[in-house]
């Protein structure tokens, strides 16, 4: 008899193994950068488009007598295996071009870039091969919008629904909102626009002074807000006030949800943008950060004038506020009030239907309104008191749905940081640590500070980062629900 659990996972297994299939394609990329940059790499990437793809097509093949149509806790499982298998494929690169990288150290690095935080153990990075430069900024910008979503454009032609697979991967509100009258257009309708803006992005790089290279790998993780450079020195490289400016302008539009984006291109109005009720908090809050830290700074003689501070204030709130994590100078230096409450920011500023991470401003707007609530309902108890979210009454399950999350992650970062600091990691290397890998912001504080990688890290230490980055990319209860015993009862 066939135990349960296998009848469970191989159907789910079957429809994985053409995204690991299809992500091997998505290798050819660098593969091409290394054939015209004529790199060291290139042999690397014949091998690991080779072992991935038969690694795809033995997983078809053992369970193509198990094919049948997913039910809705199966996405759950599709996506865990998405995100926690498909970049131990893509460390094939790395562990190939540079073989004194440990599994630990490249699974970290691919985690970091598929699940958009932009942490990093390599060091020189201004003297790897293009191509390798070319895949880890890639993996960010497939990340960015979710490899499931992208998947769900496809999975028809496998004849395999994908609304489970949808409302499993994606955040917030639009769990539960079509844009289009099916997900395969919703789906290609978000990639559409998310392709658009980035070569938007590339051209605007390239206008502000950048090499066509570098422009097209910093829009690839500006889109992805996920932080990776082909400099060491991060913004640091570029000392350009232009460049900085188009950054800033593209993490915003970056942090922003796209389902607004979509709204807006097929309506050919602002409108939506005005009927958001995250976009204008998450730019008023952003922005308004970005002048209170630099007149702190000048206060504090940081800098000798107003204008210099904002320059380096702006970039870097709005950087680590969309959970981005570039840097154009060490802000670690600065008086802590100014990182920390960056760092504050990073966890719940990016609104959800975004590529930023953390809890989303739609989570913290909701459990503002019903912190008044319930100081409401104090002083007139038999009140009936809503709670609203641009004028619409949100159901009360919502805002349990909301205090669970926050219970979650709150006990996921006291726990992560705990585990850090039995290890020996002073507090605040410790806490910034799990702050920036939990919400996808990648530079900490102090020992991995934006001046610093997290090379120093213990392989135990690095793993627990590693986690939390997972956890932070799925929202905590995509990748929970994976161990509880009621997932795998009938």
């Amino acid at each position: 008899m066939i135990p349960a659990a296998v009848l469970r996972i191989a159907p789910v297994v079957n429809v994985y193994s053409t995204i690991v299939m299809i992500f091997s394609l998505t290798m050819a990329a660098p593969l091409l950068v290394a054939y015209v940059e004529g790199d060291a790499a290139l042999l690397n990437y014949h091998q690991a488009i080779l072992i991935t793809f038969a690694a795809g097509v033995a997983m078809r093949v053992t369970t193509m007598h198990r094919k049948r149509e997913l039910q809705p806790r199966d996405g759950f499982l599709l996506v865990f295996l998405v995100w926690t298998i498909l970049p131990a494929f893509a460390t094939l690169p790395l562990l190939f071009h540079l073989p004194e990288l440990s599994f630990t150290d490249a699974y970290f690095e691919t985690v970091s870039g598929i699940t958009t935080t932009g942490s990093t153990v390599l060091e020189n990075i201004d003297a790897l091969p293009p191509s390798i430069n070319f895949w880890r900024c890639e993996l960010v910008w497939l990340g960015g919008m979710g490899l499931i979503v992208l998947a769900v454009a496809i999975l028809p032609l496998l004849g395999v629904g994908g609304m489970q697979l949808y409302k499993a991967e994606t955040p917030g509100p639009m769990k539960d909102a079509k844009l289009t009258p099916r997900i395969t257009e919703t789906a290609k309708g978000l990639w559409l626009v998310y392709a658009g803006i980035t070569l938007i992005c590339i051209a605007a790089y390239r206008m502000a002074g950048m090499s066509w290279f570098d422009a097209v790998l910093h829009a690839f993780t500006t889109m992805g807000l996920g932080g990776f450079s082909t400099h060491d020195a991060s913004y640091g490289f570029f000392n350009s006030p232009l460049v900085e400016g188009v950054t800033i302008v593209f993490m915003l539009i970056a942090g922003i949800n796209f389902a607004t984006h979509f709204q807006v291109f097929r309506e050919r109005s602002v409108r939506p943008y005005r009927a958001d009720p995250e976009a204008g908090t998450f730019l008023f809050v952003t922005l308004g950060s970005s002048v209170g830290i630099a007149y702190y700074l000048q206060a504090n003689g940081v800098y000798a004038d107003f204008f210099t501070a904002l320059r380096y204030a702006t970039f870097n709130t709005v950087s680590i506020a969309t959970t981005t994590g570039y840097a154009n100078t060490d802000y670690s230096l600065w008086p802590v009030f100014a990182p920390l409450w960056m760092l504050f920011l990073c966890c719940f500023a990016s609104c959800s239907g975004s590529t930023g991470g953390g809890i989303k401003m739609i989570r913290a707007l909701l459990l503002v309104r019903q912190g008044m609530r319930e100081l409401v309902k104090l002083v007139h108890p038999s009140a009936q008191v809503p709670v609203k979210l641009g004028g619409t009454v949100v159901a009360n399950q919502i805002v349990f749905a909301v205090l669970a999350f926050m219970s979650m992650y709150g006990a996921c970062v006291i726990v992560m940081t705990f585990l850090l600091l039995v290890t020996g990691l002073d507090a605040l290397s410790a806490f910034s640590a799990v702050i920036a890998s939990i919400n996808n912001t990648g530079p900490g504080l102090n020992q991995v500070g934006p001046a610093t990688t997290y090379a120093g890290l213990t392989d135990f230490q690095t793993w627990v980062c590693t986690i939390a980055m997972l956890l932070g990319r799925l929202e905590l209860f995509a990748l929970l629900i994976i161990f509880t015993p009621a997932f795998w009862r009938r």
